[in-house]
């Protein structure tokens, strides 16, 4: 008898095989234990990740998560499967997308005060990585359309990469990566179901010639350095000497990423990286909500998944008034990894700006664990709130668009932006989340008669 979990997380079958595996899969005796967390920034199937929508949510709910939300790169086609797959399982779910835009324009056709600064990328100057949180399941058409062209340069940009990691591979004695069927093709790839090809499929597709080539274990890492340069930090070695570690291959793409990529990537041009303002008008044209991705500068990581190197915090206030200038909206932060002071100054700023508070972990590998209890200390607990503002922001625009938060049309438009989320919350809590639909339209009311405003 098939394993329903091997059926949940098989990208090659249709959602509707995963959601159905899903709804009757053999269930715990008892109900996972909550420990109030949330996490909205969950990578899928349709960017890199070792989940498919489905078991995204099934692996959030096992953690105890209360709420769960979908962000792929360029790409918002796990988005109906994850509202699915967590209304099945009984918790809150929500759906963005991330894409890198550009701050290179400034006002008045001039250069942007950070066109020639790093912000949160640590690839490329003048690019910064951003989210679009909160999709109205209406206008999801309008996001593929948008996405298209995004998704059409990055695979084009992503293809010119793979044939300098073949000079290299060709060059070590190694088989040479077929774009089509390594890559395209995959299992581990949805791009022909509007998902996105990104370096790490192209990493993990060179990953797997090494594998092939030198098996698993010492002597892969003993050829990374002879034939590549690449040495891996001493933990990480011990990782890839063990043949039968579960998390082989994510272990070593994370190697390549950081001693390989840079020998073969090639810079994304401007209609890969669109215009921050392009996109955040998009956000607001669709009623969903643009957010810039805070990293912060890396001294000491709390995750040790940074190395020590310097991004916004220098000119912090001056890259806060821009973002205002460009229509964000948000601001999205990953509480494990930044220190407390690096925090609670992008709280204060955004107190100040008026700009609402997101967190989440992204989740794109199979070590990390679904669990943030960071956000349950005092300084971040607010984000308890603001996920389920977001989630019913994105029921209730989805259903009529006066209603996404930040909409001129809102009713409760005129109430400044706290007193906005707290409705929101008390909203977002009110759903019925086996059913979130179904109780939209006596939540509609609700926040019509006031009865929500504290």
């Amino acid at each position: 008898m098939t394993d329903y979990r091997s059926i949940i997380n098989d990208p090659r079958l249709e959602p509707q095989e995963r959601l159905k595996a899903l709804a009757n899969r053999e269930k715990p005796a008892s109900a996972p234990v909550s420990g109030g967390e949330v996490n909205n920034h969950i990578h899928t199937v349709y960017s890199f990740s070792p989940y498919t929508p489905s078991m995204a949510a099934l692996k959030a709910q096992e953690a105890g998560l209360l709420a769960a939300g979908s962000v792929d790169h360029d790409s918002a086609g796990a988005a109906e499967e994850m509202i699915a797959a967590c209304a099945i399982l009984g918790i809150g779910g929500c759906t963005g997308f991330e894409v890198r835009a550009s701050f290179k324009a400034g006002a008045n056709g001039k250069p942007g005060p950070f066109a020639e600064r790093k912000l949160n990328n640590p690839d490329s100057i003048g690019l910064a990585y951003m989210t679009v949180q909160g999709l109205p399941s209406s206008a999801l058409p309008k996001v593929r359309e948008f996405l298209a062209p995004i998704r059409r340069e990055r695979l084009a940009r992503t293809q010119k990469m793979a044939c300098s990691a073949n000079v290299l591979l060709h060059e070590a004695g190694l088989s040479e990566i077929d774009f089509q069927h390594d890559i395209i093709d995959c299992p581990a790839s949805m791009y022909n179901h509007d998902g996105e090809v990104t370096e790490r499929h192209l990493l993990a597709a060179a990953a797997e010639k090494l594998i092939a080539a030198y098996g698993k274990g010492p002597a892969l890492n003993e050829k990374l350095a002879l034939h590549f340069g690449v040495t891996p930090p001493a933990n990480v070695a011990r990782s890839l000497s063990d043949p039968e570690n579960p998390h082989y291959l994510y272990d070593l793409l994370g190697v390549l990423k950081s001693g390989f990529l840079s020998r073969i990537f090639i810079q994304p041009g401007d209609r890969e990286c669109v215009d921050a303002q392009t996109v955040t008008a998009f956000a607001d044209s669709i009623g969903a909500i643009p957010a810039y991705a805070y990293l912060g500068d890396i001294t000491e990581s709390p995750t040790g998944d940074k190395k020590a190197e310097k991004f916004e915090d220098d000119y912090i206030e001056e890259l806060f008034d821009e973002l205002s200038r460009l229509g964000y909206r948000a601001v999205t932060y990953m509480p494990p990894r930044n220190t407390l002071e690096q925090l609670r100054r992008v709280q204060r700023l955004c107190a100040e700006r008026g700009f609402m508070e997101i967190s989440g972990v992204d989740i794109n590998s199979s070590r990390q664990s679904f669990n943030c209890p960071e956000i349950l200390q005092d300084d971040f607990r607010h984000l308890l709130g603001t996920t389920w503002a977001l989630i019913a922001h994105e029921r209730l625009a989805s259903v009529d668009s006066r209603f996404a938060l930040f909409s001129p049309d809102n009713p409760l438009a005129m109430l400044p932006l706290q007193k906005r989320l707290a409705a929101y919350t008390l909203a977002g809590k009110d759903l019925d989340m086996k059913h979130p639909e179904a109780s939209v339209p006596g939540i509609l009311k609700k926040l019509q008669e006031g009865r929500y405003q504290v």
